[in-house]
Formats: C-alpha cells, structure tokens, sequence
C-alpha cells in the first residue's frame, strides 16, 4: 500500500495542478452536423480508397528496411521527403528549415519548451486568440502577457505591443494568430512586420497560419512563411489539419531558420511522425491533392460569402465580427434592442447542439467577442440545416436579453 502520508497534489507541479485545460465543444457534443472545430466540411484532399489507407507491400530484399514499406520500423524521423515537398509547395529554398510534429500543437508546446525558461520567462498573446497558446504556457510554466487587439477588425495593437515588450525585457516569444482563432482576421503584413525589425525586442515571434490558405491575398495580407529567409528571429506554424481536411491524421509544420529549426528537431521526439501520418501527408502534397485542396477552398470561400449575407440579414443578428479569412465565421447574436447578447448566444448554442444536433462553438465570454458563435462553414447540404436550425433557435429566444 502506499503510505497514508502520500498527497497526490503535492507530488504533481503547481502550474499543472492548477492547470484549466482546453476544451472545445466536441468534449460535450460528438454527433449530429459538427461545424464548431474548424475542420474541412469538404473532405480531405487525398484520395484514400474506403477511408484506408493501403501501406506499400515490402518487396522481400532483406536489404530493403525502408520504414515506409516495414511498418514495423521506427519512421523516418528527419522526415526529409514531407519536407521537400512542403518546401516546394511553399516557395522554400531549403527542406532543412523545418520541424514536422503532431498538429501545431506540438509545435507550439516545443517552441515554448526550446526558448522559455520555466519559472522566469513569458509569453506575449493577443486576445482573442487561439486557447493553446495559454494552456502550453502554464504547462512550460511561463506566464501569459496579454495585449488585446484593436477592434472592430482584430488587429494588431503596434505600439502598445511595442510598449509591452520594451518594459519587459522577460518576453521571450510573441505569438501572433494570422488568420485569428476565433476572429478570422488576418493581421496586416506590415503590422508582423513592424514587431519583427523592433529592436527592443530580443526574442522569437511566432506567427501561426493554420488558416493561411483561406486568405485572399493583398499586398497587405497573406503568408510571412518565405520571410524566414530574412529574418532570424521567425517561426511560422503551419497544418494540414485545416485547408488539406486533414485533421486526423495530427501533422504541423513549423518553418523558420535553418540555425532555429536545427535546435527544435534536437529537442524532439525521435520519431514523432508516424508512418501511416507521413505517407497520407506526402499524398497530400502530390499535385493531385494540391490541386484538390485549392478547388475545396474556393468552395469554402464561395460558400462563406454566402453564409455571411445570410447571417447578415436576418433579425436577432448583428455583425459578422473580423474579417472573415478563415473557414469560418464569427456570428454575433443581439436581443431584440439589437445589442449584443452573450446570454442569448449561449442558449442558442445549448438549443441547438442538444435538440437540433448541429455543433456550433461559443465564443461569447472572450474579448471582443459578446454574443459571439464561431461557425465552421459547412458544405451546401449542411449550410442549409445550419440556417434552419438557426432561426428556429432565434425565434425560440426571442426575449432573451
């Protein structure tokens, strides 16, 4: 037996006992039409046969050990091939600029461990923004530093971040949302810019693009992932979870120097790719999918435009909050004084996950976000329930204030 002496709570680390893990809405809902993670309601990309995947025959030479026809070896853990193809779908000089994780959660987790020190460093967010970023922070036990961003569009406070960091010389890394979670806006090119070449700032900003295909680029908005070749102080997280409709099989990208990148796959697991994951990844770097994917986003656009005049025109909705660059929406719920209203966000949210099953995700208790609902753009058929369930739900809030 163990001894009567032992406590659970003071064996575990203070910052983890007193952890608030991420929770989304799929820990309470798991059924019906899911529109409320952000996933691809198009499909996946790749073309996989009955949703398997058919491992290569080894062909029998006892010198061919290739781990990707032996699924009982290890896997590549460089994956070298993954890279070159992402590199050359992404306009990189060189594969040896990234690291290949479980998701852009694993990157972010890593970067926090490679930069921050336990106990002493922080980490500058810009709320609203992304739940994890928190989370890998109280775990590596780092504190949050948070400054807001500008409303109505979410975007960077320059100078009050320029501030931030220069009074506080502890921030190790800023970490940037472009497109935002759960805002969908995209941050202006100039804005990244600006903190990058700040001189009082001595640390690593990481500028996460998990929706970055979904931006129709300007001259001021789209992707800094080539900027990594001239600035060594960049880290861009990217995924295959979001425009490649890949979210199960777990694979994040974090492109940034050379010197950087180095140092991060040092501190990794050795084989942190599986094999199964590795190859529908290279799959979905074929010219094929490639192509596939970018016809998906068209119609996710396409039916995100739609999606938000509909919104706008109905009674009980307000404005669609951001700028809408993501494959999603951030809908904002009013009473009938046309303010906003979180209470009546929440019930409609609660109404129709339980009795319509369609799976939104709230949003109303974050900053700038009152009476939002972060809503997934489904394909035509769902898009269509979505919409019906939605004003049932309005009509059956009504007086809700």
């Amino acid at each position: 037996m163990a001894p009567s002496t032992f406590n659970l709570k003071d064996a575990v680390r203070p910052n983890i006992w007193a952890l608030d893990p991420y929770r989304c809405a799929r820990d309470d809902y798991s059924e019906g039409i899911l529109i409320d993670a952000n996933e691809n309601s198009f499909g996946t990309c790749v073309n996989l046969k009955d949703s398997e995947i058919s491992l290569p025959t080894p062909k029998g030479d006892p010198k061919d050990m290739d781990s990707d026809t032996h699924i009982e070896r290890y896997p590549d853990p460089r994956q070298l091939e993954f890279k070159t193809l992402f590199a050359k779908l992404r306009g990189l000089s060189s594969p040896n600029c990234m690291f290949v994780g479980v998701g852009s959660d694993e990157s972010i987790d890593i970067i926090m461990r490679v930069f921050g020190v336990p106990g002493k460093d922080k980490v500058l967010v810009t709320p609203p923004t992304y739940g994890m970023y928190s989370v890998c922070a109280q775990t590596n036990d780092l504190e949050v530093v948070k400054v807001p961003l500008l409303l109505p569009d979410f975007q960077l406070d320059v100078e009050k971040v320029k501030e931030t960091l220069k009074n506080d010389p502890s921030i190790k890394l800023v970490i940037l949302c472009s497109p935002g979670n759960p805002t969908g806006s995209v941050i202006a090119l100039n804005d990244i810019k600006a903190i990058l070449e700040f001189e009082d700032f001595k640390g690593i900003v990481v500028v996460d693009e998990a929706y970055i295909d979904f931006v129709e680029e300007t001259d001021n908005k789209g992707s800094v992932a080539t900027w990594v070749e001239k600035y060594p102080n960049l880290i861009v997280t990217q995924t295959l979870s979001k425009s490649f409709g890949l979210a199960g099989i777990r694979c994040g990208i974090a492109i940034t120097t050379e010197e950087i990148a180095a140092i991060i796959n040092k501190t990794k697991a050795p084989y942190n790719v599986s094999t199964p994951a590795s190859l529908i990844a290279r799959k979905a770097l074929s010219d094929e999918s490639v192509g596939r994917m970018r016809e998906n986003v068209k119609k996710i656009i396409e039916e995100r435009t739609k999606l938000i005049e509909i919104f706008k025109s109905l009674d009980g909705v307000g404005n669609i909050l951001g700028t809408n660059d993501g494959n999603f929406i951030l809908v904002q719920v009013v009473n009938k004084n046309g303010v906003p209203s979180s209470n009546r966000a929440h019930k409609i949210y609660k109404g129709m996950a339980n009795n319509e099953k369609v799976v939104v995700r709230y949003r109303g208790n974050e900053y700038g976000c009152e009476g939002g609902l972060r809503i997934t753009i489904g394909n035509q058929e769902e898009n269509v329930v979505l919409i019906e369930k939605f004003k049932k739900l309005l009509n059956e809030t009504i007086d809700e204030e």
